[in-house]
């Protein structure tokens, strides 16, 4: 079997920026309340028109310029996101339409935070078999539009945003070198989407009742978070043959300070090792890990032969780290 390696990253971000004292207008909160609880200064919002992949295009188009390849070389897109254009048909095949890439499978991954790893699992397993050689992996999430903005609970956590990597063929031992994926569905109910699908279709009460918001368990997600974002890592790096000692960078999913730093705790790695954009963009959900790792890599922090650890939680519950060797150089003037 081969393996897979990233050979490009991009990303997009809505132009618009709601501060912590934006958010002081519209709900009970503060600034000190929000940064001293999550380390979220301010996050960026889709306008009103903006759908999923109006931001996976181009982010999945600086990732192709990024790794010098056309669309019409992609042999499969998977997006990650829990805020698809639609239900169907998959966003995925709106990006494909989008980009050219008439010869590529498509086809969107719902993980909830954890989508964009999950994701990242999928293509390279499609990539280690020889099914496929070329694949793009996008995490995109318009959260704002799913979000009661009177619930100061949620309404301060969730920003917009969309990343996007290539991942070719390369040979065993190279790219990814391990992957922990997990799920506890008893955990479910604590980060949801209640109406909108076939358990409570839409209808006039439910869109009253805030029924197509997030509602979330914050105490008991963040508990959950702290454990298993450490535990995910460690099983990853176990499976890779690796080692915490072994680790050159981390790129945690952007939830929380306070759950970042038990992780960091966890593989014992100093603040410099690891990439936190937390305060600027909030959690972007399937969105966080894929823009943090392309602005890492843009900043020149990723080094080739890197043991880079990228790991997630999310709904449903779930969980995910991959543990990858970074195969490219910094890019000019990084």
């Amino acid at each position: 079997m081969s393996s897979a390696a990233i050979i490009g990253t991009g990303s997009c971000l809505p132009e618009r920026v709601l501060t912590n004292h934006d958010l002081e207008k519209m709900v009970d909160t503060s600034d000190e309340w929000i940064r001293t609880r999550t380390g979220i200064r301010e996050r960026r919002l889709a306008d009103p028109g903006t759908a999923a992949s109006d931001l996976a295009v181009p982010a999945a188009t600086r990732a192709l310029a990024a790794a010098g390849i056309p669309a019409t070389e992609l042999d499969l897109i998977i997006v990650a996101t829990v805020t698809p254009d639609t239900l169907f048909p998959a966003t995925a095949c709106l990006v494909q339409e989008r980009l050219g890439a008439r010869g590529a499978a498509a086809f969107d991954l719902s993980a909830g935070c954890s989508g964009f790893v999950y994701a990242l699992g999928v293509a390279g397993q499609f990539l280690a078999t020889g099914v496929y050689r070329t694949a793009l992996v996008i995490g995109v999430e318009v959260l704002s539009k799913i979000i009661n903005w009177q619930d100061r609970n949620t309404c301060v956590l969730f920003g917009d945003g969309a990343g996007a990597a290539v991942l070719q063929s390369v040979p065993a031992g190279r790219g990814i070198l391990g992957l922990h994926l997990g799920a506890d569905g008893s955990g479910g109910s604590l980060l949801t989407l209640p109406a909108g699908g076939s358990r409570l279709p839409a209808s006039s009460t439910t869109v009253q009742e805030q029924l197509h918001t997030i509602h979330m368990s914050g105490a008991e997600v963040f508990k959950f978070a702290v454990r298993v974002m450490g535990e995910a890592s460690l099983k990853a790096l176990e499976k890779a043959g690796l080692k915490k000692e072994d680790v050159d960078f981390l790129i945690p999913h952007q939830a929380n300070i306070r759950i970042i730093e038990a992780a960091t705790k966890r593989l014992g790695l100093p603040p410099k090792k690891v990439y936190v954009n937390l305060d600027r963009y909030g959690n972007m959900s399937s969105a966080s890990i894929p823009v943090a790792l392309d602005e890492a890599y843009r900043a020149g922090l990723l080094l080739r032969d890197h043991k880079v650890v990228m790991v997630a939680f999310g709904a449903g519950l779930t969980w995910g780290a991959a543990v990858v060797n970074w195969e490219l150089d910094p890019p000019k003037g990084a």
